[in-house]
């Protein structure tokens, strides 16, 4: 019987978790879902007899360590601060992991003891990052297929409320870990875009952006994700003149997200002392410049933002509850902590409403020695989830994982190494199944004339 060790039970674990269930007698598995919060590792199990759910810290090495060497394959669901933990232990003990985290130099820098031992560890296998890479392999590789040289790439990622439904005035909802959503943009962006590198400081990120049209949805607007130009060499357009991968969001959201930033609240270094007793106003003051307190805190707040005490940036604020005099109550000691509370306590998804995914791909292709004009080719894959049932979040997160764990564990995925899925041994069969499941990409072509 086949040991597969789940860490971490959190929003976008519990299709994945479900599924692996489904399949755990016909595919001859046993199911393990380790979680620091016991009861969500015990809500994804429910009573199935091929399933067990288990407190998991995994910052306790010998904890760590007993359960990965008990598994066959490892599932990291677990922050990406984690992942260098996880993925060590997998190549101590010969384990292969499978992970939805960015794969960052700490785990590269393990692929030759990953080789030596036979195991894989691949990064970046859920949704964004995960099928949008796969995605974009594929149509590379056809296009290239076709004669076509890539000049330009542009991708972009979403977890966005579902439209035509009620929405509350950010427009956003929580599928997925709230930390990323606190600390989105922290490190900055790079990107390229005609030729010409451009870099993002982390209090810019949301002050630059631009609208994207999305078939089906209309205009959003996008900023940059991390580190695109890295991704040239992996995508194999070391050549291209722009390479950008950017995030989606309803316009007035990176507004009201970029003054956060500025006023300094995502930060998770500076602890604060006694912060569950305290109150958001209480919090927000200690973000503002020492004077005299002559003027109420949401004044002095706009006046030090030099923004409008009036519009609609500082109503947005007042609507997340960052002025209120109510007690925090949060788990943890920074302002960062005190972020995620406030997200998972006013942009949760309740159960009449619907939340969507949506990626799309643009690339500008020319073809050269032929006639045939140059060509933007759009690629779009909108899913939407189900009134007070699965999120499209879990789903596109999760089902990608569970194919890559039927193929390593039924012999049909040897790659050794850290990977991400830009192999077509990889992304070939997933993309297959993924369609099958339903989760299929629209894709239109539009002339744009010789470059």
């Amino acid at each position: 019987m086949k040991q597969v060790l789940v860490l971490g039970a959190g929003l976008s674990t519990s299709y994945l978790v479900a599924q692996l269930l489904e399949d755990a007698e016909r595919q001859d598995w046993f199911v393990t879902v380790g979680d620091l919060d016991q009861a969500l590792a015990r809500e994804a199990v429910g009573n199935h007899a091929r399933g067990e759910a288990v407190r998991f810290d995994v910052n306790d090495a010998g904890v760590r360590s007993a359960r990965i060497e008990h598994a066959d394959v490892v599932i990291n669901m677990l922050p990406a601060a984690y992942q260098d933990l996880v993925a060590w232990d997998c190549v101590n003990h010969g384990r292969h992991m499978i992970s939805v985290s960015y794969r960052d130099q700490a785990v590269r820098d393990l692929d030759l003891d990953a080789k030596r031992k036979g195991v894989m560890l691949l990064c970046e296998m859920g949704l964004d990052p995960g099928i949008d890479h796969m995605s974009a392999m594929s149509l590379i590789q056809r296009l290239r297929d076709d004669g076509g040289r890539i000049v330009g790439f542009r991708s972009y990622g979403s977890g966005i409320p579902a439209p035509n439904q009620p929405q509350h005035p950010l427009r956003y909802v929580v599928t997925w870990d709230p930390r990323n959503v606190v600390m989105a943009g922290f490190e900055g962006a790079q990107y390229m875009e005609d030729g010409n590198i451009k870099i993002v400081p982390f209090h810019q990120v949301f002050n630059h952006t631009w609208n994207v049209d999305v078939d089906g949805i209309g205009p959003l607007e996008a900023y940059a994700n991390r580190d695109s130009m890295s991704y040239m060499k992996s995508f194999g357009l070391e050549h291209v003149r722009t390479m950008i991968r950017g995030t989606l969001r309803y316009a007035g959201w990176s507004e009201t997200w970029g003054t956060i930033v500025r006023l300094g609240l995502p930060n998770e270094t500076l602890r604060i002392p006694q912060l569950a007793d305290r109150t958001y106003a209480e919090v927000v003051e200690m973000f503002l410049p020492l004077n005299a307190k002559s003027a109420p805190l949401e004044q002095r707040v706009a006046t030090f933002l030099r923004i409008s005490p009036t519009g609609g940036i500082m109503e947005n604020l007042r609507w997340l509850g960052l002025f209120s005099d109510e007690r925090i109550g949060c788990k943890g000691d920074t302002a960062a902590a005190m972020l995620i509370h406030l997200l998972q306590t006013k942009l949760p998804l309740t159960p009449e409403m619907r939340d969507m995914v949506v990626l799309v791909h643009e690339l500008d292709v020319e073809y050269p020695g032929d006639e045939r004009p140059a060509e933007l080719i759009r690629s779009t894959l909108v899913v939407e989830g189900e009134a007070g049932g699965g999120t499209a979040m879990a789903r596109s997160v999760g089902l990608p994982v569970l194919i890559a764990v039927k193929l390593l564990l039924g012999g049909e995925l040897s790659l050794t190494g850290c990977l991400i899925p830009t192999h077509p041994a990889i992304y070939t069969p997933v993309l297959r199944r993924i369609e099958s499941a339903g989760l299929r990409f629209t894709e239109s072509r539009t002339q744009i004339g010789n470059h």
